[in-house]
């Protein structure tokens, strides 16, 4: 095998190589020879067929296997012989050698890692935003779960429905007189004001009773899943069979012992470890993303082009998945500033790969196992098929090790750097996470079970070059900002391989598509 440099331009390289014809034909000898004892036909003994009618018969096939197993071969040694790191997977182009006794030639290009220059991880300075919990954070916690047990009695006869009541409906609905597909339902139970269902739904059950038949006109908004139905008025006949007012639990043992307690101090303590943790996952938050800000600032060097371009794309999928025509027409004018994001994420995953790697960071045997069993539990009844898929691409394995890797590397930063705390309150901490997380919207789609007001106008977007503070895992978001987890993904460093996960939608609950 000949290589021949073509293209050495900063991290593009470009390679000629060339693989005799005698190499080739020794393959397709080889393999003939070994698939000479498996073959059959007419007149000769098993595995006495002479090799010149093998070649006859399956001599193309065999080329071809031959011709891509030394291609395979060419490419590993080039990148082994010559160190090269690619970034990607390389483009290769058959020059010559199609036909039987040409030399195989190829043009290989790639574009390769860049040498990640020695970390400045000595005398980071940061601070620390820290939350104390306080009972009264304790008692709010306590009151949402006391309506999360809520109940619903029956409203006395000829009471009107109002907001946080439940109304149970039957309902036919028709755009332009015609019935359509989910349009009809039995039974359907809506909380009022829940904004679950289309915009003017609700509102227009407020106020009915028992025997109650309505006809209400509603229009589906514009970004409706379905295409059929959306931006179009509807009609939906609807009657209405009951009533019932919301019955809050008391916030007493009881409500302990309902949830499988001993009592409400045993409930109090659980709550007030659960807000502990929220509260020092928001500190974590914050605390990372001055970290990777720091650290964005401190290092700037040259990173591939073609992995810029990849987690640009990802970005995009992510952040116009559920864009309004409105918003992606703003959006295409800010294309330049989301890909200096997929840059700025690029080169935080290099130089956080680079510094794991060069200070022993590792996610051990253990751990790998633990996440691929974290994954097969998603799959019941296929945790097998699952162990097997992680244990045979490494691809799908480093992207499940990738989060835990960063993690991992992110602790080891914190470890070495000088941290002062600061108490603040609960919404200075979030008012401080959120200054940081001006990242562009997708527009909200009015989808099945919404739990967003759907009469809300689309807020004006910060511009997106600011988005290149928030660059932590969207997990690690407050829940708060629910519009904005497909942004705060999209700003993610890609450590060693993107490796995040969209949220599992909700499934709508039978006999409501209808209304929705």
């Amino acid at each position: 095998m000949t290589v021949t440099e073509t293209l050495n331009d900063g991290l593009k390289r470009a390679y000629d190589v060339v693989v005799p014809a005698g190499a080739i034909a020794a393959k397709v000898d080889t393999a003939i020879a070994q698939v000479a004892p498996q073959v059959r036909m007419p007149g000769f003994r098993p595995g006495k067929v002479p090799a010149n009618l093998i070649r006859k018969m399956h001599g193309e096939a065999l080329r071809r296997e031959a011709m891509q197993e030394a291609i395979n071969e060419a490419v590993n040694a080039l990148m082994a012989e010559r160190g090269i790191r690619p970034a990607m997977q390389p483009t290769i182009d058959l020059d010559s050698g199609a036909a039987e006794g040409e030399d195989l030639k190829l043009s290989v290009a790639l574009e390769v890692l860049p040498e990640v220059p020695e970390a400045a991880i000595e005398g980071i300075a940061l601070e620390r935003l820290t939350v104390e919990v306080s009972d009264s954070d304790v008692d709010a916690a306590l009151e949402r779960l006391a309506q999360q047990q809520k109940s619903f009695e029956d409203a006395p006869a000829k009471a009107k429905a109002k907001a946080g009541d439940l109304v149970v409906m039957d309902y036919a609905g028709t755009v332009d007189g015609v019935a359509f597909d989910g349009g009809t339902g039995e039974d359907m139970e809506i909380e009022l004001g829940s904004g679950r269902l289309i915009p003017g739904f609700e509102d227009g059950l407020e106020g009915v009773k028992v025997g109650d038949k309505k006809t209400l006109q509603v229009t589906f908004p514009a970004d409706y899943p379905a295409e059929n139905l959306a931006g179009k008025p509807a009609e939906f006949a609807v009657t209405v069979k009951a009533v019932k007012h919301a019955k809050s639990p008391v916030i007493d043992d009881t409500l302990a012992t309902n949830l499988g307690l001993e009592s409400l101090d045993q409930l109090k303590t659980i709550l007030k470890d659960q807000v502990e943790s929220e509260l020092n996952n928001l500190t974590r938050t914050y605390l990372k993303r001055k970290l990777l800000d720091h650290l964005a600032a401190a290092h700037s060097f040259e990173v591939p082009p073609s992995m810029v371009d990849a987690e640009f794309q990802q970005i995009w999928a992510q952040v116009t998945a559920e864009a309004t025509d409105a918003d992606k027409a703003q959006m295409e004018a800010e294309r330049g500033d989301y890909g200096r994001i997929a840059e700025r994420r690029v080169r935080l995953g290099l130089l956080l790969s680079d510094i794991g790697q060069k200070n022993g960071v590792q996610v051990t045997q253990a751990e790998m196992n633990r996440l691929v069993a974290q994954e097969a539990a998603r799959y019941r009844g296929q945790e097998r098929e699952v162990q097997k898929y992680f244990a045979e691409n490494a691809i799908a394995a480093a992207q499940l090790r990738a989060p835990l890797f960063e993690e991992k590397v992110v602790d080891f930063l914190l470890g070495k750097a000088t941290i002062t705390d600061r108490v603040v309150t609960r919404a200075e901490l979030e008012a401080a996470i959120e200054s940081e997380d001006e990242t562009p919207i997708a527009g909200h789609v009015h989808g099945p079970d919404c739990d967003h007001d759907h009469d809300h106008a689309p807020k004006k977007k910060a511009p997106a070059k600011k988005a290149v503070k928030a660059d932590v895992a969207a997990e690690e978001a407050p829940a708060k900002p629910a519009k904005k987890a497909a942004a705060k993904k999209a700003a993610e460093p890609a450590a060693e391989t993107a490796a995040a996960e969209a949220a599992p939608a909700k499934a709508a609950p039978k006999k409501k598509a209808a209304a929705k």
